[in-house]
């Protein structure tokens, strides 16, 4: 069975920009489909300025492998969606089995293939530096970015919550005290697409500002739906909301208080019944013919703050407080088919809290460091059933019920899984460069974690049709775990020309624990994985 996501591309698509002050209509064209390396240089001709150390920097003068795409690149290129990323950036690949805007990331080979909701990928999503692990916190994101830069490796000596694989920023654009301005994009499309986004900026004083912006679309399921009255697959209903607050009560601290929301609620994506031969005779590359044909729901709400102060003309500490909720449901019909041969129905509710506290020097001598405390509490609630054969009928009587799930097990049998888990993360972290000459530059780092995590109320039964219970497969059960990890960098860097530098590092990277959530028939299946290390070699 293969998931099928192409039916995004709006062409042709009418543009209108409604600038503050100006009225430019324009025809929107289609984004090059060929992947594009991030250049160094912005359209203007300026350089591209990352913080992907969380230091202001060229993007020519970081040391790490480092990708990073401007906003107006963004707009251009049409890239409305997280899962549109891996075509603009070398070397990012994705799966999205949960479905649009929750993308499994991939960087170098590292990803993983678990599409359990509890799980989180080994490549970070951040949000304006807040940590997204769970499925459920990402939702729609792509609109009013500044611009989203893609770190390749581990990064435990940088951010907050360690990975393995690197690190996905998406950092939008902030209010600014300088004036009132702003923009609306109006669009309409194939497959009766509409779409709106926009934001606009508001001084409130001298020293407050603020910044609202939305995005929003819609449009027809583009996999038609072959089965009398029932609807067409892969649309789009979306809206995205972000309201932001800047306060600058001096030239040494500055303040950014963001709150946002998203709602999904398409028509779900489609599925290309295996073998093509057997199970999709007579339909085109477009048509299918699927008897589920429910509803995505995605729900997210988050709030975070952002203050940094300067302690001194050599030293600023920053702290990022965050607070997340999010909920994701969906019914996959894995057959493709229009039996009910295997469906699946998934819910994932979470709740996470993190704060990250850090000190940052700018020594005007050789030595500079970043020194970093993190915590992050994450509660989630998964349930998943496989409904197996529902449409048939075991002992012949005309009725499925608990009878046939009694008798034909698995045939006609709902098998459900339910649990809550609590994950902890503590974590001591610290970056530090010595310029040994101008050209030359040592850096290294090392990272302390700790986490621990609790699988409660883990129970599996199976059930009939009608919602009966048959059996109880796994009792009422509890898996925990504790683990320690140091980990760390070092490497090198020489500046050739101002434009020019060659670098090497070595790193080890660090995942935490993780709960099988697919234990269904045997409490032997319940486990915890352990945690996963990695080495990382890079140089450029």
């Amino acid at each position: 069975m293969i998931k099928v996501n192409e039916g995004g591309a709006v062409r042709p698509m009418l543009l209108l920009m409604l600038l503050t002050g100006a009225s430019v209509p324009a025809l929107a064209q289609e984004a090059p489909a060929a992947p594009a390396p991030a250049e160094t240089v912005a359209d203007d001709g300026t350089d591209i300025v990352v913080t992907a150390q969380k230091r202001s920097e060229r993007l020519q003068d970081v040391p790490i492998a480092v990708s990073a795409l401007g906003g107006d690149a963004l707009d251009k290129q049409r890239v409305t969606q997280a899962d549109e990323l891996a075509g603009k950036i070398v070397n990012l690949q994705l799966t999205s089995t949960v479905g649009d805007n929750t993308p499994i990331f991939a960087l170098r080979g590292v990803s993983m293939s678990d599409y359990s909701l509890n799980q989180a990928s080994p490549v970070a999503t951040y949000y304006d530096e807040v940590y997204k692990g769970n499925f459920a916190f990402l939702g729609v994101a792509m609109y009013d970015l500044e611009r989203v830069e893609v770190l390749r490796g581990p990064q435990g000596t940088l951010y907050g919550k360690n990975t393995t694989g690197g690190a996905v920023n998406l950092i939008s654009r902030a209010p600014e005290l300088g004036g009132t301005d702003g923009y609306l994009n109006l669009g309409y499309g194939n497959y009766d697409r509409y779409e709106a986004n926009g934001a606009l900026n508001v001084p409130l004083g001298e020293t407050v500002a603020a910044r609202v912006a939305f995005t929003f679309a819609r449009a027809d399921g583009w996999f038609k739906n072959q089965l009398p009255g029932q609807p067409d697959l892969a649309s789009v209903r979306e809206y995205g909301v972000r309201g932001s607050l800047l306060f600058e009560p001096s030239d040494s601290a500055r303040f950014v208080l963001r709150a946002s929301t998203s709602y999904q609620n398409p028509r779900n994506y489609g599925i290309y019944a295996q073998p093509e031969a057997v199970n999709r005779p007579g339909l085109g590359r477009r048509q299918i013919e699927a008897n589920v044909t429910d509803r995505r729901r995605a729900r997210t709400w988050s709030v975070s703050l952002t203050g940094t102060v300067d302690l001194s003309d050599a030293l600023a500490i920053t702290s990022v407080t965050s607070w997340d909720k999010g909920r994701l449901a969906f019914y996959e019909d894995t057959d493709g088919t229009a039996t009910e041969l295997l469906e699946i129905p998934y819910t994932d509710r979470a709740t996470q809290f993190a704060q990250d506290l850090r000190l940052t020097s700018d020594f005007d001598g050789p030595f500079n460091f970043i020194l970093g405390a993190y915590f992050n509490r994450e509660k989630v609630y998964n349930e998943t059933t496989f409904e197996i054969g529902k449409d048939i009928d075991v002992d012949g009587n005309g009725v499925i019920d608990v009878d046939d799930c009694a008798a034909g097990l698995p045939l006609a049998c709902l098998f459900r899984n339910s649990f809550d888990q609590v994950k902890k993360s503590y974590a001591l972290y610290t970056d530090m460069s010595f310029e040994v000459t101008d050209q030359l530059t040592l850096r290294g780092g090392l990272r302390f974690t700790y986490d621990k995590g609790v699988q409660s109320n883990f129970e599996s039964n199976a059930l009939g049709v009608d919602g009966v219970l048959v059996a109880n497969l796994i009792p009422p059960s509890r898996l925990d775990y504790s683990t320690e990890n140091l980990s760390g960098k070092i490497g090198a860097d020489y500046k050739i020309n101002p434009d020019v530098m060659v670098y090497g590092n070595y790193s080890r990277g660090y995942r935490a624990p993780s709960f099988n959530a697919q234990a269904f028939f045997d409490p032997s299946e319940l486990s915890v994985a352990k945690a996963e290390k990695i080495d990382a070699f890079d140089w450029g």
